[in-house]
């Protein structure tokens, strides 16, 4: 049987990808370079889903072990998730964000190529859109020029995928996340960043949980409904689920072109400060923030129109932000 490769499949939302994959009778291998992720990780998918996934060691920076890998096993499809994914670290390290998301994804392609694999899911970014002119926002967006590095990784690695599904076999879906958050129910696996956390979730979390003093909140100023950035929260589930069926639509060939664009969000645009109450309110603990300076790269607000992808591919948010919140801190306090 062939399988399903997941690059970066011991990170966050590669993870609970492969647990999603597996419970659909996907055989899954995963690649991973440790980078942002923990081997611990491996075993807790096993004990959730009852199948151990075959996982190799491996940076896809390396072009001659990538090519090895292709060598040796039989590949149905690629979900590729593997990159540095922090909006602020890009913009103060911007070469290692090009080397790594690009350079990645242009050799994963050559070798998918020589070894006729075309079914490819690419891991994207509602940053592609910048700063929308108008909410909520449809995949017809224009896309704009990148707020960061990451962002402008992310419009450069659709635009390298779009080229090279015209010149060959490959059939390609790009899906443009807005903000995943969350864990699985079972609390076993869920988003734990290394170091100092990038992202909102998961400082609310360390600092709800006494790791961090306190929770910095960018920018008041927003012109926003209390003036903190608004972002569309999807639960990582829901989010791993739409993975499913994109890859269903490739390797049926009921996709309408060789390379697709969808939203996945909730549609529904949250502020910060109301994350804030929401977490308080589900769990019964105040949290300790306090409002500093905008943060370069970060835009005001963004929020998707998912009805192209609840049409095209059946799939459909379900898991509120409340769910999403119990479930990362769940998670969290199994951390301690």
């Amino acid at each position: 049987m062939k399988k399903i490769l997941v690059t970066g499949g011991l990170g966050f939302i590669g993870s609970h990808t492969v647990v999603a994959l597996q419970n659909k009778g996907f055989e899954v291998i995963i690649i991973d370079n440790l980078s942002n992720s923990k081997i611990e990780v491996l075993d807790k998918i096993t004990s959730i889903t009852g199948i151990k996934p075959e996982y190799v060691l491996l940076d896809l920076k390396n072009k001659i072990d990538i090519s090895n890998f292709f060598k040796t096993h039989e590949i149905q499809g690629v979900i590729h998730f593997a990159a540095s994914k922090a909006v602020g670290e890009s913009v103060n390290q911007p070469l290692k964000y090009y080397e790594n998301n690009i350079t990645t994804l242009i050799y994963l392609l050559q070798e998918m190529a020589k070894n006729n694999i075309n079914n490819f899911i690419f891991s994207s970014s509602c940053t592609v859109y910048g700063q929308a002119d108008v909410l909520p926002i449809t995949e017809k967006a224009p896309i704009k020029m990148a707020e960061s590095p990451y962002g402008n990784t992310k419009q450069i690695g659709e635009e390298i995928i779009a080229d090279t599904t015209k010149v060959g076999n490959l059939q390609a879906i790009a899906l443009r996340y807005f903000n995943p958050i969350g864990a699985h129910e079972s609390a076993k696996i869920g988003e734990l960043p290394i170091g100092v956390p990038q992202n909102l979730i998961p400082f609310v979390m360390q600092t709800a949980a006494g790791i961090r003093k306190e929770l910095s909140v960018f920018g008041e100023d927003y012109p926003t409904i209390d003036g903190t950035a608004v972002r569309d929260y999807i639960h990582v589930v829901d989010l791993a689920e739409a993975h499913i069926v994109a890859l269903k639509r490739l390797i049926s060939r009921n996709n309408k072109n060789k390379m697709e664009f969808f939203n996945i969000g909730t549609g529904v645009g949250t502020s910060v400060l109301e994350v804030i109450k929401a977490f308080e309110k589900v769990t019964n603990k105040e949290l300790n923030y306090t409002i500093v300076a905008r943060r370069e790269g970060d835009i005001t607000s963004a929020y998707a129109d998912t009805s192209f992808a609840n049409k095209e591919l059946g799939w459909k948010a379900t898991l509120s932000l409340e769910n999403a919140l119990a479930s990362a801190w769940k998670w969290q306090l199994k951390q301690e």
